[in-house]
């Protein structure tokens, strides 16, 4: 026990570091009041699927914007709900509102890069966005956006939303896994042009039209689940730049609303993230158990076991170091502290749902999503 306790330290240590290391390079977008001498024409490009819930308010949310000169150009990708109906009632009241019925799904695609693949068929704008169908939108989103984009000379500026928890299971398990990616994600490698390291966050990923058809556009990453990882490593590796960063200032998404919800939507993609490696895979299940979970078990067992105060006082530090980092994360997302708590149960589902990636994946060789039934 005594040596466990040890190494679980040093293992909570390590992490802490890394972590408050990695947040130091996170670039951090906050509402801008200088005008730019001029606005680019934008397209905004949200892709729609069975999406009846929440896309009268995203595509409000997205019109009300203060940006002068933008056009927004929803994609019904053959929904079976009213998600149609809504958008098309929508655009009699806002001109610039531009409805697409969706092709049906072409052989060799995804649904979500075939359907923003046909927005930017439509598009007009220098400037494409692509974003999702579940999100809201501070009025000042754009014009912020577009004043990084032009300032820092971007090819591709991709966000990172706040995060909505409404249900028990969202605030268990959300949390998580919003800090399982962001640790995933070396900020000071991704936004460097001297590292091949690339992330897109595809709730908001913003290019240069002659950028994102330099890489070759959605059509190069027409079969891909993480499709926004991979289109924002083609522009880095095309020697493009980007910058990723927070922009919870700008707008806010509610991914999921039931447990059911969380875990159908992290199944389809969490294990495709660890490249499809079952080494990496069960290495990040342990590292997220050790810091999350264990730390109660070792400081009960040092009890249990009567190994001493020094012991006991060590497996404490470790307790702290590990709630510290969740306090952390709490603040991060607009958590109320004791949420902390609920953490070790989130770290439990996240790997269970991992594991069930993993076997969906490898065993299965399918994707399950809206619906529709991907085969690897």
């Amino acid at each position: 026990m005594i040596l466990v306790t040890i190494f679980q330290l040093f293992l909570i240590i390590f992490i802490v570091t890394y972590l408050s290391i990695n947040m130091i390079y996170l670039v951090r977008l906050f509402p801008l009041k200088e005008e730019l001498a001029a606005y680019p024409y934008i397209s905004v490009c949200i892709p729609a699927r069975n999406e009846e819930r929440d896309i009268k308010n995203c595509v409000k949310s997205v019109l009300n914007q203060d940006y002068p000169n933008f056009e927004v150009i929803v994609v019904d990708d053959n929904s079976s709900d009213n998600t149609a109906k809504i958008v098309c009632s929508m655009t009699e009241e806002y001109p610039n509102l531009i409805f697409i019925s969706g092709a049906q799904l072409a052989p060799g695609w995804m649904g979500k890069p075939y359907a923003l693949h046909q927005a930017y068929q439509k598009s007009r704008g220098q400037y494409l966005l692509f974003t999702d169908a579940d999100l809201m939108y501070r009025s000042h989103a754009l014009k912020t956006a577009m004043h990084t984009m032009i300032c820092k000379d971007l090819d591709l500026l991709t966000l990172m939303p706040a995060a909505i928890f409404g249900s028990f299971w969202e605030r268990v398990v959300q949390p998580v896994i919003f800090g399982f990616i962001a640790a995933l994600t070396s900020f000071r490698k991704v936004n460097s042009s001297n590292h091949q390291s690339a992330m897109g966050f595809g709730a908001f990923l913003l290019f240069k039209k002659v950028s994102y058809q330099k890489i070759g556009g959605h059509l190069s990453v027409a079969n891909e689940v993480l499709e926004d990882i991979m289109i924002a490593k083609k522009t880095k590796l095309n020697g493009l730049s980007i910058l990723a960063a927070d922009g919870k200032h700008l707008f806010a998404i509610r991914m999921y609303h039931s447990m059911k919800e969380i875990w159908v939507g992290w199944r389809k993609n969490i294990f495709l993230a660890m490249k499809k490696s079952i080494l990496r895979a069960f290495y990040y299940m342990v590292m997220v158990l050790c810091f999350l979970l264990t730390p109660y078990i070792v400081v009960m067992c040092n009890l249990w076991m009567g190994t001493g105060n020094l012991w006991l006082g060590i497996s404490l530090l470790g307790l702290a170091l590990s709630l510290a980092a969740g306090l952390g994360l709490c603040h991060e997302l607009g958590l109320e502290r004791k949420n902390v708590f609920l953490f070790p149960l989130g770290a439990i589902v996240m790997v269970v749902i991992m594991f069930n990636s993993m076997v969906q994946t490898l065993l299965l060789e399918r994707t399950e999503w809206r619906g529709r039934t991907y085969r690897h």
